[in-house]
């Protein structure tokens, strides 16, 4: 995706478009993290909830056709971290896209796309919160979900309240689980599917109804639901390969952000791709599409339908910690991303102060606005919490992928006039633009679908929220004042 020409990313600072002072306002954070658990960080937070429980929804909107709609979303996932790639290299720093904006596009554009991809993660956090509680529902459906809520929130606040050494350690550890599941599945789905064509050539026994790939025909067809199914069903996988992005974030605190941040990009796109596409293709061939939803995990379903003893019980598991897993990963981002706010004066001073460990605690706790929210639909309306936390968050998501492709597209015009480039996006502009072409796309048509609909009804109203936000913040001459504190280093060094 990316090809290395030269490595300047150290020596940016020596230009007259100098980004060294964000770089700088935006230090003190501890740099511990390497590459495999920057990709696992990456996978923590893209492999969750989007595949297990919201592909249940893309299936049934629509129908075997969501490997196609699967695909676009790859697609457009790895246009957009090969723009990453190459801006990121350059820059390594917790700002990530939030700060490119602001240096290559405009301070406004720096501003709306961190607190887009702030609200986007905090509502992606619950979630993914309030998916935990759809699976402790499985084990306890008399216990309210509101509760699992709060007491699985409070676990992993505590974590991310620690230190990224710990949190690093707890999230490779909550991923590779993951990733072995996925696996675990892959081989299972494989030899049942093996073993039923077997038998229904005559080889051995009788095969078991219902199972094979002629399900992608029956029950309506391929698609069932036309390209305006697989196109809804785009939204939701752009909405599950979500996350794929922290790497950029995560550099930051990287301990060789450009070794590590090439590796980690590579990686996490080939795994997304194969887990993704397999597992689907898989699962279509043994679930008959008819019978997907987001009530249950139609992982969970499939193993119902096999009939292993405690298979179910044990998928509904590890599914739980998949969850866990992404929130965790979510925490983590949107704490940095509320702190890089803070660090450029466009948010509470305060937020970006940092403990005696190196963690933006306040920031932390300013970040779990959606986690209440989760409770409190989890309460009001238990059987859409679920699909209205997507519909409300995909909003930040897909307006921030927008905006990292249109940053690439300044970038790329502005670093090759000072003829820098430390890594190359290939087929510039075409592929960046069409990137772009295709999350615009994607986000004007929400108001068409039943499910998206409230993803412009609040995005546009919190937009110009920003807007003017931002205006009146700068107009009265405010954030000038904080940023000029920042960037005279009262804060590079405050400990809470």
């Amino acid at each position: 995706m990316v090809e290395p020409t030269e490595t300047s990313a150290s020596t940016p600072s020596a230009r007259p478009d100098s980004f060294a002072p964000i770089m700088a306002r935006e230090g003190g954070l501890k740099r511990a993290l390497g590459a495999r658990q920057l990709s696992m960080i990456a996978i923590g937070g893209a492999i969750g909830t989007g595949l297990f429980l919201g592909s249940g929804f893309a299936i049934s909107t629509a129908g075997p056709a969501v490997l196609v709609s699967y695909a676009i979303g790859a697609l457009i996932s790895l246009l957009l971290m090969g723009c990453l790639a190459e801006m990121t290299v350059t820059h390594p720093t917790t700002g990530s896209f939030g700060a490119y904006a602001e240096h290559y596009v405009g301070p406004l554009a720096g501003f709306l796309v961190r607190y887009a991809y702030w609200s986007c993660l905090v509502l992606a956090v619950g979630t993914e919160v309030t998916a935990v509680a759809i699976y402790m529902h499985y084990w306890y459906p008399a216990i309210a979900g509101w509760l699992w809520i709060l007491g699985f929130s409070a676990l992993l606040i505590a974590v991310n309240a620690r230190g990224v050494a710990l949190f690093g350690g707890i999230e490779y550890t909550f991923s590779l689980i993951k990733l072995v599941a996925i696996a675990g599945f892959i081989v299972l789905a494989s030899d049942v599917l093996l073993t039923n064509a077997v038998r229904s050539a005559g080889a051995m026994g009788s095969a078991r109804a219902g199972i094979g790939f002629r399900n992608y025909l029956e029950h309506g067809g391929f698609m069932p639901h036309g390209l305006g199914g697989i196109w809804v069903a785009v939204i939701m996988a752009v909405f599950s390969y979500l996350s794929i992005e922290m790497i950029a974030i995560a550099a930051g605190e990287a301990v060789n952000p450009q070794l590590a941040i090439t590796r980690a990009f590579r990686a996490t796109v080939v795994r997304l791709v194969v887990f993704y596409l397999l597992t689907l293709s898989l699962m279509l061939a043994i679930l008959p599409w008819t019978q997907a939803g987001v009530a249950t995990s139609p992982f969970v379903i499939v193993m119902q339908m096999l009939h292993i003893p405690g298979a179910a019980g044990i998928m509904n598991a590890l599914l739980l910690i998949a969850a866990l897993s992404a929130m965790n990963s979510q925490l983590y981002i949107t704490t940095r991303m509320l702190f890089s706010l803070a660090r450029a004066g466009q948010a509470p001073r305060a937020l970006g102060a940092l403990s005696a460990g190196g963690t933006p605690r306040k920031a932390l706790l300013a970040s779990t606005a959606g986690i209440a929210l989760a409770a409190w639909l989890s309460v009001r309306s238990p059987q859409s919490a679920f699909l209205s936390m997507v519909a409300i968050s995909s909003f930040g998501a897909m307006f921030t992928w927008l905006m990292i492709f249109v940053t690439h597209y300044c970038f790329r015009r502005k670093r090759r006039a000072l003829g820098s480039a430390g890594f190359s996006m290939w087929g510039f502009p075409v592929t960046t633009l069409a990137g772009a072409v295709a999350m615009l796309a994607l986000l004007l048509t929400t108001p068409f679908t039943a499910a998206f609909r409230m993803t412009l009804l609040f995005g546009v109203p919190f937009l110009v929220f920003l807007i003017a936000l931002y205006g009146l913040r700068y107009r009265s001459g405010v954030a000038r004042r904080e940023l000029a504190g920042v960037r005279g280093g009262s804060q590079a060094t405050k400990i809470e």
